[in-house]
């Protein structure tokens, strides 16, 4: 009896808080320092929301170890709605590489919603020998070793898909990873490396130009700028499908009613007509999840998946 009415309180004040909800402004964290996709795109996202909600969201930048800082700092703020975070692929994979993120992704923290998808490419550096996936398929099987790929850093969205790759065509290629994308993209146009994975965002304009060789699209379906460019899926590795994702989450313990609001609000954001068809030109793919439980569980399917490559293929940390 007594839990009966407990739970009823709960709802209560649950219900009433949502219904007076916003009543001050939020707070996103970016944890990554400004300029990067993920943090464009959060700040876009939350001035679009903000109008809705009738609240100022105010956007605060705190990068440092890999974006943990930021990201345990929202784990510990109050469930109230007032305190998110601006996440991306790697807030799901950190933990698995990082035995000391001092994080769950998927149990400190429950989903708002997922805000936007950016396909990769398959770029190479046009001086190697290969004009399709088969091809380039061949060269590192005649190379074992010897044919390299260049990412961002050990975990990072270009290592994974190297790794995917590479388990799927039973390819050995070199690592080489950087302690950033720009330096790894340079470094691809120059010829030292010959091949890496890269956001069609931040490698459309080199491909255009002919600075490099896109072979193949990450995700299932082509992108709407290079529609003639087939996918690898189409290429002979079935199923293969992967993307960077940024989203918002909260502290695990966030009123229903409270995610329930942003998540609405952001879906009515990114499918505004021309919000997604500014972004989109950009290589950018504005999408909200179906729920916040749906992207509580496209999280939790992330980490998961990640952790079994991790283990098979030896990904640590740097």
């Amino acid at each position: 009896m007594i839990r009966t009415m407990l739970a009823a309180v709960l709802l209560s004040a649950s219900v009433a808080l949502a219904q007076g909800y916003p009543a001050k402004p939020l707070r996103l964290i970016v944890p990554l320092a400004p300029g990067g996709n993920q943090d464009i795109m959060a700040r876009a996202v939350a001035e679009e929301v903000s109008k809705a909600l009738g609240q100022q969201i105010v956007v605060e930048n705190r990068p440092g170890q890999s974006a943990i800082i930021g990201t345990v700092a929202v784990a510990k703020s109050a469930p109230d709605g007032y305190t998110l975070l601006s996440v991306s692929t790697t807030f799901a994979r950190v933990p698995a590489i990082v035995k000391s993120a001092g994080y769950d992704a998927a149990g400190d923290f429950v989903g708002v919603s997922l805000i936007c998808r950016i396909p990769q490419f398959l770029v190479i550096n046009p001086g190697v020998p290969a004009h399709s996936v088969r091809a380039l398929v061949e060269l590192a099987k005649a190379k074992p070793g010897e044919l390299s790929f260049a990412t961002s850093g050990n975990g990072s969205t270009g290592h994974v898909a190297a790794e995917l790759f590479m388990k799927m065509t039973g390819t050995r290629m070199l690592h080489v990873p950087y302690k950033g994308n720009a330096q790894s993209l340079v470094d691809v146009m120059g010829g030292q490396v010959a091949m890496m994975f890269d956001q069609v965002s931040t490698s459309a304009a080199h491909v255009r130009s002919g600075k490099l060789r896109a072979l193949g699209v990450t995700t299932l379906a082509r992108s709407p700028l290079f529609p003639d460019l087939p996918t690898l899926d189409e290429q002979g590795l079935a199923g293969f499908n992967d993307v960077t994702w940024n989203g918002y989450v909260a502290p695990a313990g966030t009123p229903r009613e409270v995610l329930a609001r942003l998540h609405a609000e952001i879906a009515k954001a990114v499918s505004q007509p021309e919000f997604r068809k500014r972004w989109l030109e950009r290589g950018i793919e504005t999408v909200a999840s179906t729920s916040p439980e749906d992207f509580s569980a496209y999280v939790r399917s992330e980490a998961d998946a990640f952790a079994k490559l991790a283990r098979e293929a030896g990904i640590k940390a740097e």
